[in-house]
């Protein structure tokens, strides 16, 4: 609350508490009813901050204080006085009322956002069911055929090394040069005609002297 100044004709009419009557019991702390013998409300103090309405900006002072000066002296303390009229006046103010506004629109949104949360917990659940069948089946298999391809390509990259290609290069010409040697041996028993040795046998050492030169040119290559 802030404090007020009444006119001069509010301030020379008759105080109901110089009338007789005891002071009015008030809920406000003693720093803000002020003293009995004072028409107007006393200015509040740091220390009943938490039970007033405070309005930061000048013009939102500004503005209370013109609809506080309109009203009459036992207006005045009748908000001092009564709980639920201070009550009404304050949500009456149209700094409250936004406030209230900004409140309730909050609240609804969030209401609203809430709604549409519980409302996709099942396709939620669905997914996640979902997701375990995948993880404990299809993914299980797909990791297993994934394994399986690693190691035949652990194994391909081991059989492409230069010195594993050496060694089925050199196997290979060790095969043709006793192909070379049985079909020699089949020509001195008579086993086949000279037409036939002198083709195959023509054809298999072709074979093995071109792989002796390709085996030779890699072990004499820096990479060999």
């Amino acid at each position: 609350m802030f404090k007020f100044w009444g006119s001069q004709e509010q301030q020379e009419q008759p105080r109901p508490q110089e009338v007789g009557q005891g002071p009015a019991q008030s809920w406000y702390p003693p720093s803000v009813v002020g003293s009995p013998s004072s028409s107007r409300p006393a200015t509040p103090t740091g220390s009943s901050s938490s039970t007033s309405h405070s309005f930061q900006s000048p013009s939102e002072a500004a503005t209370l204080i013109t609809v506080l000066k309109n009203k009459s002296v036992d207006e005045l303390r009748k908000l001092l006085t009564d709980k639920d009229a201070y009550h009404q006046f304050l949500l009456s103010l149209d700094q409250v009322k936004i406030q209230n506004n900004i409140r309730d629109e909050l609240r609804e949104e969030t209401l609203q956002i809430a709604r549409g949360n519980l409302e996709k917990e099942p396709r939620i659940m669905e997914l996640r069911n979902q997701c375990r069948i995948i993880r404990t089946t299809e993914l299980a298999a797909a990791q297993e055929k994934l394994n399986e391809l690693e190691r035949q390509k652990e194994e391909l990259l081991r059989s492409c090394s230069p010195a594993s290609l050496l060694q089925m290069l050199q196997e290979a010409m060790k095969k043709t040069d006793e192909e070379s040697e049985a079909l020699h041996r089949q020509f001195l028993d008579k086993e086949i005609d000279l037409g036939s040795f002198v083709m195959k046998y023509k054809k298999l050492r072709t074979t093995y002297h071109k792989r002796a030169l390709i085996h030779l040119a890699a072990k004499a290559s820096p990479t060999g």
